[in-house]
């Protein structure tokens, strides 16, 4: 992982995790997320549409940064980085996709909760990592638990995340930034209520940058 990748994520502060389920949404998207100051997306692997989506994102807002979530697989890698993916996520950590997206070299950030996995992580050279489920797994207490023996990682956590707790994560050192949906749901996407999508983006852009 890329010191100015990370320091590129770390500046969105709220990196939109997003579920596509039509191709046809995800430039509309890109153009909303571009236009109201947050130029960065997480498409996730839940859905058919995930490796078009980006395609097509990454065609049509080449400054964006865009990354695949829910990557479980090598195969969901490989179809990832030709998509266009700068990076991709995971919910857990699976040495086997973890060691895949080194030899492939496109940075991964894969899913812990407990000591036992942030070493593991550790033991393969990573250290920047998603908190995942954030708020299930213990919320900002366990975060503050965990950053205290491991001074060497930073997290990004996400689930359960929302406009009423970003700040409590984004106000923990070494809390890189979070994965959200608050702004991106996908009643919203699959309405295409651009408008609605981009006041909360502008509204989210406002509550952590500001």
């Amino acid at each position: 992982m890329s010191q100015a990748l990370i320091e590129q994520l770390s500046s969105f502060k709220v990196i939109p995790v997003i579920q596509i389920n039509a191709v046809e949404q995800a430039v509309p998207l890109a153009k909303t997320l571009v236009d109201n100051g947050l130029p960065v997306a997480e498409v996730t692997f839940r859905t058919e549409a995930a490796a078009e989506a980006i395609q097509q994102m990454r065609e049509a807002y080449p400054e964006m940064c865009i990354g695949a979530g829910t990557v479980l697989t090598a195969e969901q890698v490989d179809r990832a980085k030709a998509a266009g993916a700068e990076f991709v996520v995971a919910p857990g950590l699976n040495p086997d996709t973890v060691r895949y997206c080194q030899a492939q070299s496109i940075p991964v950030i894969p899913g812990v909760n407990n000591p036992s996995q942030i070493e593991q992580a550790l033991a393969l050279g990573l250290t920047f990592l998603k908190f995942f489920p954030a708020e299930a797994s213990g919320g900002v207490a366990m975060v503050k638990a965990l950053l205290a023996p491991y001074v060497d990682i930073s997290l990004m956590p996400t689930g359960g995340i929302s406009k009423t707790n970003v700040r409590d994560y984004l106000a923990l050192d070494r809390v890189a930034c979070c994965g959200g949906t608050w702004m991106v749901a996908p009643t919203l996407i699959e309405n295409g209520q651009w408008d609605e999508v981009g006041r909360l983006v502008r509204e989210a852009v406002d509550w952590t940058q500001g």
